[in-house]
């Protein structure tokens, strides 16, 4: 028996409420969410950004997604690649997060400080973390001043089953109790 598709509600005219960015911020903070190391190359240059804006989208196909401020110079490099890879950080890489998170760091050997191996795409994947997800970019769409950027799955790995991952909560690293 299939149910009928009803309509959205309709929200009043005009909305009473402009959301300030302080409070979006403060309460999308809430929503836990783990830290990824993402990584591409382009023109023969690793490229590399921290992204808790990292999410699993399908299981047929094998899709995942993450979000690219549409300023930082890595959407350029992964839009050109059209591949990159994925190393969920264990809860003791806070370092690591911070480093691929910091804007202006140098460009060129931004990796040489994080042991890390090639994917089956070239991608670097950096040795410590817990898993390990390759990706091909099917599509991108716009998402405000981010990409967000769909990946067809070409490779999964995990590593330390029993690691605990680094989480991202209330503008602040941590690890699940």
């Amino acid at each position: 028996m299939s149910m009928p598709i009803s309509e959205p509600a309709q929200p009043p005219e005009p909305l009473d409420e402009i959301v300030d960015v302080a409070d979006f911020r403060r309460t999308v903070g809430h929503f836990a969410s783990s830290v990824t190391v993402v990584t591409t190359a382009a023109a023969g240059v690793d490229h590399a950004m921290t992204a808790s804006a990292f999410t699993s989208v399908s299981l047929e196909p094998l899709l995942v997604l993450v979000c690219v401020d549409k300023e930082a110079r890595f959407r350029d490099a992964v839009l050109e690649s059209g591949w990159w890879g994925v190393s969920v950080l264990a809860s003791g890489q806070r370092g690591t997060a911070d480093w691929f998170a910091m804007k202006g760091r140098p460009l060129i050997g931004q990796l040489d400080r994080f042991p890390f191996h090639r994917g089956i795409t070239g991608a670097a994947l950096l040795d410590a973390a817990l898993a390990w997800i390759e990706c091909r970019t099917t599509a991108v769409y716009d998402g405000g001043d981010h990409d967000i950027v769909v990946g067809a799955v070409t490779s999964v790995r995990e590593g330390d089953r029993d690691g605990q991952p680094l989480v991202y909560h209330r503008g602040h690293y941590g690890r699940l109790a």
